[in-house]
């Protein structure tokens, strides 16, 4: 059963639905693998045994009343910033430590329907600002391929879930590189759909205009798998897009003879490392060997997205995060009237991080710089999505760098700026809504490091063309092997 439970998701599902196994068996042996490596990684704040017990009864009777589910007793490891019902649903967060979510969103829902087993909610940076996952206030979570690195952020928490081997596949939300980027540091695959093509009912916000739910797997079709399982229009989330899903091939590219992949002139590799950057320069190699034609686009206002990005994110930052106050619910400070009781309870329940974009976006908001920034910010990103427009013209996906270097230690990056600066290469694709992904391309040991760590090729689409993505990740995928490598943490 240990065995099966490193397989796809779509053999556990075949396996489930055949009765070759049955979804109980396979829930308690994740669970017993948490239990075996959790430890060490820190990947959860909550393991959800009861529930997960519960909802594996559940498939296994509709499995043998004749149903056949897409993900029928595949265990899911869920990002703690999404709301499943009866669980703790923190955010990482000290003002929503003790939050039982009322209901579970749709996204989620959606997997439940289709078989998957929630398993446990995973560690995150608080309310999801951050790229390394050391924001958190509720838990420590380790690189599984090194255990002095970070794992990535701000979904460090599912992506480490996966590539130690404690769950096939988890949710993650992806606002300004989320999920791609800790996908990267930890030798996964993790895709950001097009904006609106994943309803974020349940979704506790961050900043809604970009943030976006999506799957990480070991494989690009595992993703593919949820993917489709999720996606779609929801009444309860009016920007989701009522446009037809369309469907992700069952069998991945042989080649990709006839692709036109985009190499980003802004996007040069020569500012990397020499080992960084001959990892991404076999990578476009590969992609050569396969059939794509190599062509170079033009991504003018790229260099701004960060700029840009770290003013819109922290404006609807600001607006979102108003309603923790201590009234409602969450953490409540008294204090002697309504006003210092607000002050106390957000002074004792935000972190940093979380009070800094707070700060920076109440700023941009205010009376008198409204215009001068926030204005000028969403003109900006309007400029970046038109730049991808037109980049679109001369090719069919686009390949860069997920990230500039593999995991770094904790504490390495000690100022914000330098943080903020390990979205630059997955930051646009945000500002533009763009689907886009990171698959493993190859491995690097950095000093200080017994264990190489991979690094993850980012590939972004136009709009709505997720599934063509998928297939061409796919076949990268399949031609290069990288995501067959398990990390030290999930070797038997």
């Amino acid at each position: 059963m240990s065995g099966l439970l490193d397989g796809a998701a779509s053999e556990i599902a075949r396996a489930v639905n055949a009765r070759e196994s049955s979804a109980a068996e396979l829930v308690d042996a994740a669970l017993a693998r948490v239990g075996e490596r959790d430890a060490a990684i820190g990947a959860y704040l909550t393991v959800a045994d009861d529930l997960a017990r519960d909802r594996a009864k559940r498939v296994d009777a509709r499995i043998a009343a004749g149903e056949s589910l897409p993900l029928a007793g595949v265990p899911l490891a869920v990002k703690d910033n999404m709301c499943l019902e009866g669980t703790r649903t923190t955010c990482a967060s000290k003002i929503l430590e003790n939050w039982i979510a009322p209901y579970t969103g749709t996204a989620l829902r959606r997997l439940l329907d289709a078989g998957a087993i929630p398993i446990g909610k995973t560690n995150l940076d608080e309310f999801a600002m951050g790229s390394s996952c050391e924001n958190s206030a509720l838990g420590v979570t380790r690189n599984p391929w090194d255990l002095g690195r970070v794992p990535g952020g701000s979904s460090g928490g599912s992506v480490a879930a996966v590539a130690s081997g404690t769950a096939p596949i988890a949710l993650g939300s992806d606002t300004g590189g989320s999920i791609r980027e800790p996908a990267a540091f930890c030798g996964v695959v993790g895709f950001k759909p097009t904006y609106g093509r994943v309803s974020r009912y349940g979704l506790i916000a961050f900043a809604s205009s970009l943030d976006q739910i999506g799957p990480i797997g070991r494989s690009v079709g595992d993703c593919a798998l949820v993917y489709a399982a999720m996606a779609g229009v929801d009444p309860c989330d009016a920007t989701t897009v009522d446009r037809q899903v369309e469907p992700v091939a069952a069998r991945p590219r042989e080649d990709l003879k006839g692709t036109r992949v985009g190499i980003v002139r802004e996007f040069a590799l020569g500012a990397l490392d020499d080992g960084v950057r001959s990892v991404y320069e076999t990578a476009y190699r590969d992609l050569e060997k396969l059939g794509a034609e190599l062509v170079e686009v033009e991504l003018p206002t790229a260099d701004y997205g960060v700029a840009t990005y770290y003013l819109i994110a922290p404006a609807e930052c600001s607006s979102n995060l108003a309603r923790f106050d201590g009234m409602r619910y969450g953490l409540r400070v008294e204090g002697p009237d309504v006003g210092a009781t607000y002050e106390l309870t957000r002074a004792a329940g935000f972190g940093d991080e979380v009070k800094r974009r707070i700060l920076i976006g109440t700023y941009a908001l205010s009376s008198g710089y409204y215009d001068a920034y926030y204005v000028r910010a969403q003109k900006a990103r309007t400029l970046i999505a038109g730049d991808f427009a037109r980049a679109f013209e001369r090719c069919d996906v686009i390949a860069c760098p997920a990230a500039s270097s593999p995991a770094f230690e904790f504490n390495a990056k000690s100022d914000p700026v330098s943080m903020y600066l390990m979205d630059y290469y997955t930051i646009p694709m945000s500002l533009a809504g763009l689907p886009s992904l990171s698959v493993p391309c190859g491995y690097l040991t950095p000093n200080g490091s017994a264990n190489p760590l991979p690094l993850g090729l980012e590939l972004t689409a136009p709009l709505f063309a997720d599934a063509a993505l998928l297939g061409v990740a796919g076949a990268y995928e399949r031609a290069t092997k990288h995501s067959a490598r398990h990390a030290p943490a999930a070797a038997p």
